[in-house]
């Protein structure tokens, strides 16, 4: 039997903050501090001179008794618990985790164990929270990413299912009005024309906002010509501002940008769609100025209605109007969605009765660009002449509702027209001789249009002139490499559109020697 601890040891185990014992190597106790009392419910007396093991749960017992032989051989500084929970067991018989670190002392020719105890409750609940909470979070993210994977495959099958009908529409719409001459019909026929690009422009909409919201769009940054784009937005403004009685100025087309080109020119687009929408007289301008520090700065200024001061932290939000004007208050919501995900920064002022100037600021390219390759001039008078003996066009859809409808567009129009639905249909109708090739980009069975392209061209050993036409938006498809033999079309395509492609293309086919 050992003596107790001398009276300094004593006084230094009964202060110390956590439950100590002092255990021989049977697993005697010889000393417990008050600590050990108020966490277990036993006094000294009942504690002193009996097995450590009444601490212990019935079911741990022998297993400690065993740990316990082999650590009085190996004696050494050890922390008990690691990787497993373990619990002792009060006087009333109710179970807590405890942490254990056990330190050899040596007394005499012995050898003691010095046991300092620690309730674990707190920490362990701790544990088992930040771990639920883990648990949580990875549930959270895994359900983040199926809920984004459902989202983009919606969006994919939206892009392309939801416009099908629409393209049949327009294309229907487009034929009927070269062949029905009655003008209550052709006035059904306009405000139908009119209904369906309605119809295009909200679809167009929503799908861009869900698009951009769920990150199935990623930039494709480039340096790139401002004056391409900006003379894409003239072709297409400069009739709607002239039918309003607008002036248009675009100007600064000689600088070059960094950024997604495409983006940027959807962005502008809708700048420039508020533009003709809000203003009733005077003009509209675009240009593009240099900015310090590597910038460039895009204006789009008209002399329309205006915004008031209080209004303008409005006109980002979904479907909100200024005024009474037509249409469905998208557009600023997908500006603001694209200048986000470019990292842009954008500025408006505005005042009532006199116009507002929306500014992008973007950076500008580094580098010169290379001589892109002279673009093809479309010589009205070659058209004419082509009208005697249209080509031959093989149309390749495999939605049989837009086949037949593009099928009619073309032939009341005068083409020679062969319509297949596959890839292996496409290359059999080769055999006939085809002068021109319009196809959609998603076909049966995983086929794509530029597929077809690149096996017409190879069986057919010559650049085919194509239309590529397609619902997806994504970065798959404006990263398609530049064709000066490709024009690409998004559905809806209307009708004059894509005779207006066709007229292109054809016209500089017939001038290429035979």
């Amino acid at each position: 039997m050992f003596t107790a601890p001398p009276e300094l040891a004593r006084i230094a185990l009964q202060s110390a903050p956590d439950a100590m014992l002092v255990i021989d190597a049977l697993g005697l106790i010889l000393f417990a501090n008050s600590r050990v009392e108020a966490l277990f419910g036993y006094s000294r007396e009942q504690l002193i001179g009996h097995s450590v093991d009444t601490l212990l749960p019935e079911r741990s017992r022998r297993a400690h008794s065993l740990l316990r032989a082999r650590y009085m051989r190996r004696a050494r500084r050890k922390a008990m618990g690691i990787g497993f929970e373990l619990r002792a067991q009060r006087s009333d018989g109710s179970e807590l985790p405890v942490s254990v670190r056990l330190s050899p002392v040596n007394w005499g020719e012995n050898t003691v164990m010095l046991a300092a105890i620690r309730d674990a409750t707190t920490r362990k609940r701790i544990e088992s929270e930040l771990l639920a909470a883990r648990r949580s979070a990875e549930e959270a993210r895994e359900a983040a990413v199926r809920a984004s994977q459902a989202k983009s495959r919606f969006l994919a099958t939206a892009s392309h299912d939801l416009r099908q009908p629409l393209q049949t529409l327009a294309l229907l719409n487009g034929a009927l009005r070269r062949t029905v001459h009655d003008s209550d019909a052709v006035l059904a026929l306009s405000q139908q024309e009119q209904a369906i690009a309605a119809m295009s422009r909200l679809l167009n909409a929503l799908l861009d906002i869900s698009k951009l919201e769920s990150g199935a769009i990623k930039p494709a940054p480039a340096d790139f010509a401002i004056d391409a784009l900006f003379e894409e937005l003239r072709r297409e403004f400069s009739g709607l501002a002239a039918n309003k009685g607008l002036a248009l100025e675009i100007t600064g087309g000689e600088h070059l940008a960094n950024t997604d080109p495409a983006l940027l020119e959807q962005l502008l687009r809708n700048l420039m769609s508020n533009a003709v929408k809000y203003t009733r007289s005077g003009r509209i301008t675009l240009r593009c100025l240099r900015e310090p520090g590597g910038l460039l700065r895009i204006e789009v200024r008209d002399t329309g209605i205006g915004i008031a001061a209080e209004q303008l932290s409005r006109i980002y939000d979904e479907f909100y109007q200024i005024g009474s004007a037509d249409g469905y208050g998208l557009g600023l919501t997908i500006v603001r969605r694209i200048v986000e995900l470019l990292g842009l920064r954008l500025q408006v002022s505005s005042c009532p009765g006199e116009g507002s100037c929306f500014s992008v600021l973007l950076p500008a390219a580094t580098a010169a660009l290379s001589a892109a390759p002279t673009a093809e001039v479309f010589d009205p008078h070659l058209a004419a002449q082509t009208l005697a003996h249209r080509q031959r066009v093989l149309l390749v859809e495999d939605d049989s509702g837009v086949r037949d409808a593009t099928r009619m567009l073309l032939k009341v129009e005068g083409y020679r027209v062969a319509a297949v639905a596959s890839l292996e249909e496409a290359l059999a109708a080769a055999a006939e001789g085809i002068d021109l090739l319009v196809t959609d980009y998603h076909l049966r069975d995983g086929q794509t249009g530029t597929e077809v392209i690149a096996a017409l061209r190879r069986t057919l050993g010559k650049p085919l002139k194509c239309v590529l036409i397609t619902g997806d938006t994504s970065s798959s498809i404006r990263r398609l490499p530049q064709d000066p033999d490709l024009c690409v079309a998004s559905k809806p395509v209307q009708a004059e559109q894509l005779l207006t492609m066709l007229e292109r293309l054809g016209a500089a086919s017939a001038a290429l020697p035979p």
